[in-house]
């Protein structure tokens, strides 16, 4: 893939992450159905890693398969709490209640 369309890569999956709406998150496999690279879940976290480098996106909205928040990023819980999203344990969403229905 050239860079152009690593780029372009790269702000299609940030604008997915934009429509996650306020309360609600997102899976990284989802993301990856939604651009149309359904095999693609991990190259999602991988973009979403480095968003900052391309603006301010709610990358807190996205949590892996099983609802589990990122590994290491403490915030993560604290942002989605303000949200008015409730863990249902110490690192884990509760996917029935707060998936977003894309």
């Amino acid at each position: 893939m050239g860079k152009l369309s690593d780029e372009r890569l790269i702000y299609e999956i940030l604008s997915v992450v934009e429509e996650i709406p306020e309360g609600r998150v997102a899976t990284y496999g989802q993301i990856a159905r939604l651009i149309g690279r359904e095999r693609n879940a991990r190259l999602i976290g991988t973009v979403l890693s480095r968003a900052d480098y391309y603006g301010r996106y709610q990358c807190h909205r996205v949590v892996n398969h099983a609802g589990r928040l990122v590994p290491g990023w403490d915030e993560q819980a604290e942002l989605l709490w303000r949200e008015g999203v409730e863990l249902k344990d110490a690192c884990h969403v509760d996917l029935k209640r707060y998936l977003w229905d894309a």
